[in-house]
């Protein structure tokens, strides 16, 4: 044990508390702020596009236009679709109501109704 350095020793105070035996040995006490060095890392982007870029001789501007724009244009492209699926369903559900309509008015019920409605008008 004669190779070890000599470390400052700690001792129990009567009053329960615990000191260092050599006060010189101790480490000195930092008195600035304390930088907190954080690094927040986001997850990494799918390359596998811009490693086919790259590879086939296209320039890093193109790369990086292709990373821009592209999920802006599946963003756009998305946004029409939906437009367009809700203008098929809102004109399917219009021809519907005017196939109903017209169905029930070329009928012989719809033919009576209209005369109804008519001699009810006239009587007025």
């Amino acid at each position: 044990m004669e190779h070890l350095p000599d470390l400052p020793r700690v001792v129990q105070l009567p009053d329960g508390r615990h000191i260092y035996t050599d006060p010189a040995s101790l480490p000195a006490t930092f008195t600035g702020p304390q930088v907190v060095h954080q690094h927040i890392h986001q997850a990494a982007p799918d390359k596998t596009v811009q490693r086919i870029a790259l590879g086939s001789g296209v320039g890093a501007g193109a790369v990086a236009a292709g990373v821009y724009f592209g999920p802006l244009l599946v963003a756009a492209l998305t946004a029409m679709a939906a437009n367009l699926a809700f203008l098929a369903f809102l004109a399917v559900g219009l021809g519907w109501c005017v196939h109903t309509v017209v169905k029930s008015i070329g009928s012989d019920a719809g033919a009576a109704a209209v005369k109804n409605v008519r001699k009810a008008r006239r009587r007025r």
